[in-house]
């Protein structure tokens, strides 16, 4: 048996139990879990803005050891350091055809499938994502886990599984920034200053931070931000008299909410691009003018998993990691235990900190 933070319905408080897990069938690994970052996804799972079955074992962002394989497994075996995947490419798909692997049409497949069962009472469990790493230990699809590259201290690289990922895509594949340009990133959390962090090391010239908390000015500037605006009505104007009038180049929405994604649009120049990485409710809604879509000439778009190749990106971010352009654990505002989840919620709720993590 482990101890896991359990979701016993949508919008219950989580439960710190014990769970059974099963040996690793063919195809499966059994991981145990080193760390594993609080993420705004799973504070959206356990509140249904995003589905999950449920009873659940929510949390996306981890790595750990391997402690057994299943029949066919190959390309990792017990002991060697991993980072979880949470949206696994099938290779198989219309999508993965297209070489656009983040937007595999199977990748939550597992979410919906148990995979467990609580020790009371031997009721079926469902991973969170796919990966459950708000637990001691983890089964995941062999697909889920990418080997761990040498010089990454291994609690560290949970942030990898998610937020830095999904940060650095934003920036390099989604956004494509180019050296000199100016950046905008509204919302400095963990997603946020992997963004600063990427937009720094992609050579961005000026980079504003954006947050509605004063507080997060020393996170902000110390992940790379050459300014911090504290979100306002004059948001958008501030920024265009940061840059020169015209307003940024690129911005970076890692919030999710409709009034900062039309503020982010809105403070960019004509022809502008802006990214939104937030994910927001069903009921969010952003407005445009026919006009104004004409007229300023901006690009509009979404960004899943920062448009990455775990397998292809995971390697080059250690790379910068190892060599001390990435710093992860500045990311981390809050060493906790699977009994301070809650909390961790709590303040990602209020917009504290950047990223908690949960150290097993």
């Amino acid at each position: 048996m482990v101890r896991a933070a359990v979701l016993p319905a949508v919008n219950a408080p989580l439960v710190v139990t014990e769970i059974d897990l099963p040996d690793p069938g063919p195809g499966q690994v059994r991981v145990r879990l080193a760390a594993a970052g609080v993420c705004h996804s799973d504070l959206s799972l356990s509140n249904g803005t995003l589905r999950q079955p449920v009873p659940a074992v929510l949390g996306h962002e981890g790595a750990g050891t391997v402690v057994a394989v299943g029949d066919g497994v190959e390309h990792v075996a017990p002991g060697d350091k991993v980072v979880l995947n949470w949206a696994p490419a099938c290779g198989n798909c219309h999508f993965c055809g297209l070489g656009e692997v983040w937007l595999c049409a199977h990748s939550a497949t597992a979410a919906a499938t148990p995979y467990a069962t609580l020790a009371a009472d031997g009721s079926a469990l469902y991973p969170g994502l796919g990966t459950a790493v708000f637990a001691e230990e983890t089964v995941v699809a062999a697909r889920a886990v990418l080997p761990l590259p040498d010089g990454v201290p291994l609690t560290d690289a949970a942030l990898l599984g998610c937020a830095v990922l999904t940060g650095y895509g934003a920036v390099h594949h989604a956004a494509a920034i180019r050296a000199g340009e100016s950046v905008a990133v509204y919302g400095v959390g963990g997603v946020g200053l992997a963004v600063l962090q990427s937009a720094r090391i992609a050579g961005a010239d000026r980079i504003v931070a954006v947050d509605v908390a004063p507080g997060k000015e020393e996170l902000a500037m110390a992940a790379g931000a050459t300014d911090f605006v504290v979100a306002g009505e004059d948001t958008a104007k501030q920024i265009r008299g940061l840059t020169g009038g015209y307003g940024a180049d690129v911005a970076i929405e890692c919030v999710g909410r409709a009034d900062t994604i039309r503020t982010a649009w809105s403070s960019t120049r004509r022809g502008g691009r802006t990214t939104v990485v937030g994910i927001g409710g069903q009921d969010q809604k952003v407005t445009f003018t026919a006009l104004e879509l004409f007229y300023f000439a901006r690009t509009l778009s979404g960004c899943v998993y920062g448009n990455c190749d775990p397998a292809k990106d995971l390697p080059v971010l250690a790379g910068h990691a190892r060599e001390g352009r990435l710093d992860l654990s500045g990311m981390v505002t809050e060493h906790i235990g699977l009994d301070g989840i809650p909390a961790a919620f709590e303040a990602m709720t209020a917009g504290r900190g950047g990223r908690a993590l949960v150290v097993f």
